[in-house]
């Protein structure tokens, strides 16, 4: 299971989302600075219809959806890169998570404290990415010290060397590691450097239930940004989020509306981050589950056999697989069958996202 961590200023609501995302979390949100010290970890469920669609096809007794992992990691600081506030800690546990989810405070409220003394989502935005940045080239300097003693014998520490001047120069001018292009081979040499900026990102523009619908001028700011290294922005309400968890799933649809929205923001955050880690879903159904199945894209059908157990990769013979939309049209899997829209598929099928599978395979 992939991890996300969730980062940013103190008191910009970070907690707060992650009580949400998940509902018995027990991370502290408290109006101070460094309510949270250790990592929280919680695992969610991706929202995904196409579940229930298949389990009413298949009669299933149980429903299992795909899950992704969040972390909430502990409010970073300017200076964070020297070790301010708990810095040193704190980019540990952000080296550790596969994606990170910046939290943007776009909301103002005089009863909730800002570090800075003013809400400016630009700002706020530059002081993460600048210590995320600095600690990249804290660890950079000491790599390409360490390859340099042995650059005199080996190629690889010369094309490290390379790779990591070249990735010097983008952070030295304000960009992060993920705009800059490396090739596989390059990708591999600095892999093990767990580079924070290298790490694909989508920023939560955090904002009062009032904007929720439509955003606000802050919001934009984000976007801004975000538009410069093509990530993606998410606009969440933490505020509406806290409520919705303690209201009864039946009144939630009607508070959303009210809102302006169908759906609250962390739906869409969840999904994008599954999207961002470059996640697909396939799907088995049955009387007895209908279950989503996680795999990296580019996957092809042993390897998504071996997600559900290394035997099926193993002994891998065919995968009976059908579209999802051409399941659901049909009725039932005997008459996707009948149509000639269940096909068998070999070893270099590449699964595509929404497949329903049945694995053979030898014992």
């Amino acid at each position: 299971m992939l991890r996300a961590g969730i980062v940013g200023l103190p008191n910009v609501g970070k907690s707060t989302l992650f009580n949400a995302l998940v509902a018995n979390a027990k991370a502290e949100a408290a109006n101070f600075p460094f309510c949270t010290i250790e990592p929280n970890v919680g695992v969610v469920a991706v929202p995904d219809e196409r579940l229930q669609v298949l389990a009413k096809i298949s009669q299933s007794a149980e429903i299992v959806p795909a899950r992704v992992e969040f972390v909430d990691i502990a409010g970073l600081v300017k200076g964070a890169s020297q070790g301010e506030g708990l810095g040193n800690q704190f980019l540990a546990n952000i080296r550790e998570v596969d994606a990170i989810v910046q939290v943007v405070r776009c909301f103002d409220d005089d009863d909730i404290i800002h570090v800075s003394g003013s809400v400016d989502p630009v700002r706020d935005i530059e002081i993460i990415n600048l210590e995320l940045a600095l600690a990249d080239l804290g660890q950079i300097e000491k790599r390409i010290e360490r390859s340099r003693k042995q650059a005199r014998t080996s190629k690889e520490a010369q094309a490290e060397i390379e790779v990591l001047e070249k990735l010097t120069v983008a952070l030295n001018e304000g960009k992060s590691a993920r705009q800059v292009t490396l090739t596989e081979e390059e990708e591999l040499l600095v892999k093990s450097l767990g580079l924070l900026t290298r790490k694909p990102i989508i920023y939560a523009a955090n904002v009062s239930e009032d904007d929720l619908a439509s955003g606000n001028d802050w919001v934009e700011q984000v976007r801004g940004v975000a538009a410069q290294e093509s990530a993606q922005v998410v606009i969440v309400s933490a505020q509406v989020e806290a409520e919705l968890v303690e209201l009864p799933e039946a009144d939630r649809a009607e508070f959303l509306e009210s809102l302006g929205v169908t759906e609250g923001g962390l739906k869409s955050l969840i999904r994008a981050t599954y999207e961002l880690l470059g996640l697909r879903t396939y799907f088995t159904t049955g009387p007895k589950e209908t279950r989503a199945w996680t795999i990296k894209s580019g996957m092809f059908a042993p390897q998504a056999a071996g997600v559900i157990h290394t035997d099926f990769e193993r002994g891998f013979i065919r995968a009976e697989t059908v579209g999802y939309t051409d399941l659901v049209t049909s009725g039932s899997m005997n008459a996707a069958k009948e149509k000639g829209q269940v096909r068998s598929e070999g070893k270099d099928y590449l699964v595509k996202e929404g497949d329903v599978m049945l694995f053979r395979f030898n014992v």
